[in-house]
């Protein structure tokens, strides 16, 4: 039985990643956002080894988000499902940040530096990680004219990144990067044509495993299957570039 934390876990790719990993006899610590998620999910949270709570936007209650994992024991996997989708303006977080940019990637970079250290790290990507900008340039969008969609695949091409420098970096992590597909979740719409089922399975397989194929490090899947992803998430100096961003950003590095 392995013990696993997932983000973003009273709703779609989380919460059947969630429903699928108790199902097979794992301990599975939930996450909402705020209180009335949990009571949205009261039935699973009765199943689950704990539910904690906290919104990913905001550093403060990701720190305290941190803690209350912490308090609960040394996690086996950690899933970093939570994420939003594009939105049509510059929404700030209390820290300033635009809000993609703080849940997509601030929040995943902030637990995986406090978190005690898990065997195995999971990173919901997407597909439009390849649309995104490798430079660098002014990530927080305060000189740039606001782009929803560019914002986005620029949150999900770095967080790709940093699930493959952690890979380099934490040889005894197996650290991969899933993208689900475009799914009928609250994010992709009710007409995205994915397999819910099928955008789930993967992160959960990677979590508990004892499948050979899922005991790897630095890969990209798409549904079990492994894929190439954009050139820069390879590039080490990338790699390296990105995570010397996300400590100048939330102000921890990497243990």
């Amino acid at each position: 039985m392995a013990r696993i934390f997932i983000t973003g876990s009273t709703q779609g790719l989380g919460r059947g990643a969630a429903e699928a990993l108790i199902d097979r006899g794992h301990a599975v610590v939930l996450h909402a956002r705020n209180r009335s998620r949990v009571e949205a999910v009261a039935g699973l949270a009765e199943r689950a080894a704990g539910v904690v709570v906290g919104d990913l936007a905001s550093r403060e209650e990701t720190l305290d988000l941190a803690e209350q994992v912490n308090a609960l024991g040394r996690m086996d996997a950690v899933i970093h499902n939570a994420g939003v989708y594009t939105e049509s303006e510059r929404r700030g977080t209390p820290e300033g940040h635009p809000r993609v940019l703080a849940v997509n990637l601030l929040a995943p970079y902030l637990l995986t530096a406090l978190l005690e250290r898990p065997d195995r790290l999971v990173y919901l990507t997407s597909g439009l990680h390849r649309g995104g900008d490798p430079s660098l340039r002014d990530v927080e969008w305060t000189a740039r004219r606001w782009d929803p969609m560019q914002a986005y695949s620029d949150s999900k091409l770095y967080l790709t990144a940093l699930a493959f420098g952690l890979a380099r970096r934490w040889p005894d992590v197996r650290s991969n990067a899933v993208d689900p597909g475009w799914v009928p979740t609250r994010m992709g719409g009710p007409n995205a044509p994915g397999d819910l089922k099928a955008g789930h399975e993967t992160q959960a397989w990677l979590a508990a495993s004892d499948d050979p194929e899922a005991d790897v490090s630095g890969v990209y899947w798409f549904h079990r299957s492994r894929r190439e992803p954009a050139a820069p998430v390879t590039d080490e100096r990338f790699q390296i570039a990105v995570l010397a961003e996300l400590a100048r950003l939330t102000g921890f590095g990497l243990p």
